[in-house]
């Protein structure tokens, strides 16, 4: 099942997204036809965000493989939808991207074993982990527009053994499969649990494969994900331009 969030002439709407219609939880459908946009699927308290998961990303930057998961944090301001443009953030020296599945937490979660920790996922999605390119610490990664998320939440999907392909202005820039994590899904949402209780609507997402790198003004980013789709998004041009 597909989970979606649009913005209706009613507000924000979730529903059941197939061949173009929403479905709510009252009965009252809503077509994709028309003014209606896509929201980030979930409301988040937190973006909790692995990073150095994939063997080849590690040899891509010339890092040590950590010994337990590698994270930080994104904001929810940082979130955007699909086919929404990417503010260009104008205190970067460029931009980066990197096609990043991401679960959303469904019911609180709090000190489980990697065994059951995925029951407590409503379901997966997709993020662009943006960077502001030139910035030091969380400076590259917190701000407005860091963390496009989308475009639903897919609940039926085992992320064990998933196809990963990332597109910037038609090219081929990234490509690789979720087996290859270091840290699977299961075992990265059981660490964060004992630490903090995550709640519903979080989002934790579980890194990259080689390649991430430059999206260029204008150029338009698609990140796919076999079982969920794609997320698209334009990086505008800085204010300067």
């Amino acid at each position: 099942m597909r989970i979606v969030r649009v913005d209706t002439e009613d507000g924000p709407v979730t529903g059941e997204y197939t061949d173009g219609i929403v479905e709510t939880t009252d009965g009252e459908p809503y077509s994709l036809d028309g003014d209606i946009e896509f929201l980030p699927p979930c409301t988040p308290t937190t973006l909790y965000c692995a990073g150095r998961n994939f063997q080849d990303y590690l040899e891509h930057k010339g890092n040590e493989r950590p010994s337990t998961p590698h994270f930080f944090l994104k904001p929810p301001a940082a979130l955007l939808s699909t086919n929404v443009t990417i503010p260009y953030p104008n205190f970067a020296d460029g931009v980066g991207y990197a096609g990043e599945l991401a679960a959303v937490i469904g019911e609180p979660c709090r000190q489980v074993n990697p065994e059951e920790s995925l029951e407590y996922v409503r379901g997966y999605t997709i993020m662009n982990d943006v960077d502001a390119l030139g910035q030091e610490g969380a400076g590259m990664k917190v701000f407005e527009g860091g963390a496009p998320l989308g475009p639903w939440i897919e609940t039926d999907l085992d992320p064990s053994n998933l196809d990963i392909e990332t597109t910037v202005g038609g090219d081929l820039r990234q490509e690789g499969n979720t087996n290859e994590m270091l840290f699977s899904p299961s075992e990265i949402v059981s660490f964060l649990s004992e630490r903090i209780t995550l709640q519903p609507g979080d989002v934790v997402a579980f890194g990259s494969p080689a390649n991430p790198g430059q999206v260029q003004p204008g150029e338009s980013v698609e990140i796919w994900y076999e079982g969920i789709g794609t997320l698209r998004n334009d990086l505008e041009y800085p204010e300067s331009q």
